[in-house]
C-alpha cells in the first residue's frame, strides 16, 4: 500500500519524532531559580543594583533586556535562599559578598521559568568578576564543544538604566526593592 517514496518519508517522521521525544527527556530544565538583587546605597547616583549579563555565543551581542540577577536553578528538595547565595558566590566569585537577605517574591518569566530573588547590601567590584563555566557544542552541529563562562559581564546600576538592562520580567523586583527600601526609611 505505501510506495517507496511515502515509505521512506513515514520512516524519516517517525525517526525524527522518537529524537525529538528523547531530546525532551534528557533536556528538561528546571522551570524553578533563585537569586540574589544586591544593592549598595549612597553615592551620587542614589540606590544601585547588581546585574549579571549572561555569557555565551547567544547572548554577546544583546543588552538592554539581557541583563538579570546572579541567580540559578532549585532542584526539589533545595531551599531557595540557599540556592540564592551558592549561586551568588559561583556567578560572581569568591570577592563577591551579601548582608541579611530579604524576600523580594517570585515572578514568572516570558519562557515561564519562575523565579525567586533576595534582596540584600553587597558589596563586589565587577573587575574582580570570576564566573563559573558551562560548556557547549558551538558553532551548532560542528562536532566542537567550547567553554564559556556562566557570566560574561556584572555591573552596578541606578535603578533607572537597571529597568532597560534587565529581563522585563525581573523588573518587578526593582519596585519590591524599592518599597522595602522606603519602608525601612520610614521607620
Amino acid at each position: 500500500p505505501y510506495g517507496g517514496t511515502t515509505a521512506r518519508r513515514l520512516s524519516i517522521a517517525l525517526q525524527s519524532r522518537s529524537h525529538m521525544a528523547a531530546v525532551k527527556k534528557t533536556s528538561r530544565r528546571s522551570t524553578l531559580s533563585a537569586g540574589i538583587l544586591a544593592y549598595r546605597k549612597g553615592g551620587a547616583r542614589g540606590l544601585e543594583v547588581l546585574l549579571v549579563h549572561p555569557g555565551g555565543p547567544f547572548w554577546r551581542e544583546k543588552d538592554d533586556g539581557a541583563w538579570s540577577i546572579p541567580k540559578g536553578e532549585i532542584d526539589a528538595n533545595d531551599v531557595p535562599e540557599n540556592v540564592a547565595q551558592r549561586e551568588f558566590a559561583e556567578e560572581l566569585g569568591p570577592s563577591a559578598s551579601i548582608g541579611p537577605l530579604q524576600a523580594l517574591g517570585e515572578v514568572r518569566q516570558r519562557g515561564g521559568k519562575r523565579v525567586i530573588a533576595f534582596g540584600g547590601e553587597g558589596h563586589f567590584d565587577p573587575a574582580a568578576l570570576t564566573s563559573n563555566t558551562f560548556d557547549v557544542e558551538w558553532p551548532p552541529r560542528s562536532g566542537r564543544r567550547q567553554s564559556f563562562p556562566e557570566v560574561d559581564r556584572a555591573e552596578w546600576f541606578d535603578i533607572e538604566l537597571a529597568r532597560t538592562k534587565m529581563l522585563s520580567a525581573q523588573v518587578e523586583f526593582l519596585d519590591r526593592l524599592l518599597a522595602i527600601s522606603a519602608e525601612s526609611v520610614g521607620k
